[in-house]
């Protein structure tokens, strides 16, 4: 059995102080946020977020005013040395996948790296990966 794991995308004006506002709002409300990526233009972003409390922080960005959408990602550890991505994105590659995004963090701890993916097809990449000893995360270990 393999665990999606559950991204909160925000759509943001590009203006001074957007990305503090959401930030500050989620931790005033005792929210951690686990993994952040956000991608702009020159008018707006798509903010996304892996939360420890996914309800609340949608709620709560909801309450706010904000346009907020759940999606399905998965998070795979990698190693950290040389050649461990390509590894991965070929398996990807050759399951005929198309990879949408990608976005990291550091696990220094145990040298290495936490990767968050979204495929078009999540439920046949996930396996794909798995039959390859990828290893992917629950929401839990981020």
């Amino acid at each position: 059995m393999y665990m999606k794991v559950k991204q909160v995308s925000v759509f943001l004006e590009n203006r001074a102080g957007r990305l503090a506002n959401i930030v500050s709002n989620l931790g005033d409300s005792g929210i951690s946020i686990r993994a952040i990526s956000l991608a702009d233009t020159s008018n707006f972003g798509i903010l996304r977020l892996i939360v420890d409390n996914t309800d609340s922080a949608v709620r709560l960005l909801k309450d706010r005013g904000f346009t907020v959408r759940v999606t399905d990602v998965i998070a795979v550890r990698v190693d950290d040395k040389p050649g461990a991505l390509g590894k991965i994105l070929q398996i990807i590659e050759n399951a005929g996948l198309n990879l949408e995004y990608i976005y990291g963090l550091s696990d220094h701890l145990k040298d290495s790296a936490i990767l968050i993916m979204r495929f078009d097809d999540m439920d046949k990449g996930i396996p794909e990966l798995q039959n390859h000893a990828v290893e992917c995360l629950s929401h839990d270990c981020l």
